[in-house]
């Protein structure tokens, strides 16, 4: 494995690093976000280290739509399924995502609010001249 897919996540679905896991398969590792940002905040990483969203193929799409199920499974046993929860995928640098490793945040347990702030109008206007 080369070091740039050597990454804290892929160390984690290996078990060389510890993390409290909730689920893994042959596809995704599931675990607790060391920094939670609401009462129930799971990590849902693809085993094989993809590094963005952008990087996704369509042989990727086996390990995407588990992603999706093991996320609802979560959700119904944390208790949060029926109230709601999001789900986040962060890509690159200016979508906010801290490490080079695909991973879907899965965040609930209290009303979590708007997903962004508006922008300011004059901030969002495009030059047409």
């Amino acid at each position: 494995m080369s070091d740039e897919n050597d990454t804290l996540f892929s160390k984690i679905v290996r078990g060389e690093i510890m993390a409290d896991v909730l689920h893994q398969d042959g596809y995704v590792t599931a675990f607790r976000d060391i920094a939670p940002q609401a009462p129930v905040h799971v990590l849902i990483v693809p085993n094989e280290p993809i590094p963005t969203a952008a990087d996704v193929e369509a042989d990727h799409e086996p390990i995407l739509g588990r992603m999706m199920t093991v996320a609802r499974r979560i959700a119904e046993a944390e208790g949060i399924a029926e109230d709601g929860y999001r789900l986040i995928i962060n890509c690159k640098e200016h979508g906010g995502q801290e490490v080079n490793h695909l991973h879907m945040h899965l965040l609930g347990g209290h009303p979590l609010g708007p997903m962004l702030t508006r922008i300011p109008p004059h901030l969002n206007e495009t030059d047409d001249t």
